[in-house]
């Protein structure tokens, strides 16, 4: 009866733990149901994590001179994506340490994590802490916005479980470290460490690595650059995470903390030295691949600049304008930002046999004024223009020793039209005058009357051949300079003399990379013949006649052969010299934006040459002598310098010229020079 009591009593309880465990089943299913509910309800328009696989964030695009140095960067996001190798493990444990200690440990979100920050924030009456995984912070980056909402926290969650399901630790570690906004501009830990120490991150120490790894959780609040003093607090939160964690010793903490902060501040301005260049390598760019190629990709794109010869272009443009506004006290002694329109200046470089060029500035300030005057500008380049049309003549049948009368005369193209009575820039005439003696002293007069003779349209199509690709005024006036052309051009078309009668195209970039290393883009020398070896020679030794003996005596003080041609347009307007060595062609202008007078005296001779000899004396200060190359078909003559033929015994002045084989003066000059000095005219700035 007993065991039967026991039985009949113990009915009751089995079935209350049943209906117990009935209802827990209940809840447990309600329970799970509302959870897979839930999560079908966020999950169904999820982004795809597949992306993350293939990561390619925005990446700085990088322009180099030809000697390897970073010298711009175009980007949305200033981001230099390294590979997790490359990362020092010191600072893989400080972020870790500071972020998410439980990194390697949890499935993408850390529970507990969130538990103790809820206390911990609960706590304080404030959020001093978050619960955030590396995971989550790669998913809120990557995959979702901004917008701090519950929705968005599961999500997250969600994201986060799925994204540590797909990659390993080590690649979610690799996308953090590269994704994460460090402030000042700086995405990624190679950008960061770039942009507050001025090194690479594989570089960096432990008080270094420390202080970056403080810095995501609020940027600009931990700036070393704006506040040192709260991120230098900060730094020591995350030493102390880190011996926590057992990644380093009291002892090693105590020492990083020491360690004063040594901020080396990088802005785009502070490296780049030549941003005209850069401004036109970015337009190039943008033009031929498009907007988020260069300011998302990663280009490499490596260049024709040389970074010592930029530096001595900028101070010697900068140095020049400065001397004219002394001696013209532009603005009674203000400074020249405060000029409406400053005093402007620029030179151009370019490698003879190349066409590469090696130096650039456009301008006076690049922040005051982006228009770039040594590309963009086109300017009548007054006498500078006639070596073009010397040129053409030799082509023609004219030599060194052709006599032209420089005498008065006058032009008009219709009964209507105003008589054109050209002057020389003396008021004066010289009657008969040798071509060489006619470039050499810049004769207005002669030069219109060899246009004349030669024909427009065959000077032209000549100038054309030779680079000059602006319109040209098919009238006489041609022969004065006064169709626009731009620095560029001109210098590009003086270097087809130095280089021996070859044109070479004007190149700035010589590669292009992709974000993968990829060629996307090679020039290499483009050239072609456009005037015959003994043309271009002979063009060089009349304009070294016009260094040695005419306008361009400045560059006398270069002490090494050099040639060139100074021009200087109507009401001093217009300063120019183009000159070059066996090697190097540069072009100089200087004037105002608004064509307005330069100032008394301030002609190409007195204005631009003595920029381009501080220049070319820098340049080529550790360079060994050149001479321009003697080709086959010139030969050389001793003439009388004032009949152009064969100097006899009684000539009083004698010049050694040379000529095309086959067009040397056969006639010796029977009346003894006078002895004038084809140079004595015009020793100083005539034009």
């Amino acid at each position: 009866m007993a065991y039967l009591r026991k039985k009949i009593k113990s009915r009751p309880k089995r079935k209350r733990g049943l209906k117990v465990l009935l209802y827990s089943l209940v809840i447990i299913s309600i329970l799970a149901s509302g959870l897979v509910g839930t999560y079908l309800y966020f999950a169904k328009d999820l982004p795809k994590i597949s992306s993350l696989k293939d990561y390619r964030p925005p990446i700085v695009t990088q322009v180099f001179s030809s000697n390897g140095q970073l010298i711009g960067e175009f980007f949305s996001e200033r981001r230099i994506v390294v590979p997790l190798s490359q990362i020092p493990q010191t600072l893989m444990d400080a972020f870790i340490a500071a972020e998410d200690s439980r990194f390697y440990g949890h499935p993408g979100v850390d529970f507990l994590s969130v538990i103790r920050a809820a206390f911990k924030n609960i706590e304080a009456g404030a959020i001093v802490q978050g619960g955030s995984t590396i995971t989550q912070q790669v998913t809120r980056s990557l995959l979702l916005t901004p917008e701090k909402s519950f929705k968005r926290k599961i999500k997250e969650a969600i994201l986060a479980y799925r994204i540590d399901k797909s990659l390993t630790k080590d690649q979610i570690l690799h996308i953090y470290l590269n994704q994460i906004y460090l402030g000042n501009g700086a995405y990624g830990v190679e950008a960061a460490a770039q942009t507050y120490f001025g090194k690479h991150v594989q570089e960096l120490n432990l008080a270094e690595c420390a202080l970056l790894a403080g810095l995501p959780r609020a940027p600009n609040r931990y700036s070393p650059i704006r506040h040192p003093h709260r991120a230098k607090a900060r730094q020591l939160y995350v030493l102390n995470r880190m011996i926590a964690e057992g990644y380093i010793s009291v002892r090693d903490a105590e020492q990083a903390f020491q360690m004063p902060l040594d901020i080396k501040p990088k802005s785009q301005e502070n490296m780049i030295s030549a941003p005209y260049f850069i401004e036109y390598i970015r337009q190039y760019l943008e033009e031929k691949y498009g907007e988020d190629m260069v300011y998302k990709e990663g280009l490499k794109v490596y260049t024709t600049l040389d970074t010592t010869m930029q530096e001595a272009a900028q101070n010697a443009v900068t140095s020049g304008l400065l001397a004219i506004e002394e001696r013209q006290k532009y603005g009674e002694s203000r400074g020249y930002a405060d000029m409406e329109s400053p005093l402007q200046g620029a030179l151009i470089c370019i490698e003879a046999k190349t066409g590469h060029i090696k130096a650039m500035v456009g301008g006076r300030d690049f922040e005051i004024s982006q228009f770039n005057r040594a590309i963009q500008s086109k300017r009548q380049p007054g006498s500078a223009f006639k070596p073009i049309i010397y040129a053409a003549a030799l082509d023609k049948g004219y030599t060194p020793a052709t006599v032209i009368i420089d005498a008065p005369i006058a032009y008009t193209g219709g009964e209507e039209e105003e008589l054109w009575k050209p002057r020389n820039y003396d008021e004066e005439f010289r009657g008969p005058t040798l071509f060489r003696t006619a470039l050499i002293q810049s004769r207005n007069v002669v030069t219109i009357k060899i246009l004349r003779d030669i024909g427009i349209d065959y000077v032209v199509d000549y100038a054309k051949n030779m680079g000059i690709n602006s319109h040209l005024n098919r009238d006489l006036s041609l022969a004065l300079g006064t169709s626009e052309v731009s620095l560029l051009e001109l210098t590009s078309a003086y270097a087809v003399f130095a280089n021996q009668g070859i044109r070479c195209e004007p190149i700035f970039i010589t590669m292009v990379l992709d974000r993968y290393g990829d060629i996307l883009e090679v020039n290499r020398p483009q050239t072609k013949r456009v005037i015959g070896e003994d043309t271009a020679f002979i063009m060089t030794k009349l304009l070294e006649g016009v260094v040695r003996e005419g306008t361009g005596w400045r560059i006398r003080a270069l002490n090494r052969p050099a040639a060139g041609k100074t021009g200087t347009t109507n009401n001093l307007t217009d300063a120019w010299f183009i000159g070059y060595t066996p090697s190097l062609v540069t072009g100089v202008w200087v004037g105002f934006d608004e064509k307005r007078p330069l100032g008394e005296h301030e002609t190409g001779s007195r204005a631009a040459s003595p920029i381009w000899l501080d220049f070319m004396r820098n340049v080529l200060k550790d360079r060994s002598m050149e001479d321009f190359v003697l080709p086959e078909g010139v030969v050389f003559a001793k003439i009388d310098a004032k009949t152009g033929l064969l100097a006899n015994s009684k000539s009083v002045e004698t010049v050694l010229e040379c000529f095309k084989e086959g067009t040397v003066p056969t006639a010796v000059s029977q009346v003894p020079s006078l002895g004038v000095d084809s140079g004595q005219f015009f020793k100083l700035d005539l034009e």
